[in-house]
């Protein structure tokens, strides 16, 4: 399946930690960023995007692979984005996780990456 497939399959079936925080960050809700959801990226599709900040948010499940997602955000990293991970029971805490983003988004961009 191509990416571009692959990412209209993931934005049907989301799951409902991810689409709780879609809700948050949708239609510019958070501080006025604009995210993007399942965007294709190299041979990646990541959650969200906002790409004013080079910034990518990850809601992670519970079934993830800690070595695969390492080098998946060092790829990413190297195409000059930053990278946040969620998990589940972190994104429960949607206060704190929206805060984060938005901390992220204010940062400076590294200029070594």
């Amino acid at each position: 399946m191509d990416t571009s497939r692959r990412a209209k399959t993931l934005r049907k079936n989301a799951p409902a930690s991810e689409a709780r925080l879609w809700d948050f960050l949708r239609a510019r809700n958070l501080g006025g960023l604009k995210f993007r959801r399942q965007v294709p990226i190299g041979p990646y599709t990541v959650d969200f995007l906002c790409l004013r900040h080079r910034l990518i948010v990850e809601a992670d499940g519970p079934f993830h692979d800690e070595a695969r997602d390492a080098e998946r955000d060092e790829f990413l990293r190297r195409q000059g984005f930053r990278v946040l991970r969620f998990t589940n029971s972190q994104i429960a805490a949607v206060d704190w996780v929206l805060g984060e983003i938005l901390r992220a988004a204010e940062a400076p961009l590294d200029p070594e990456r």
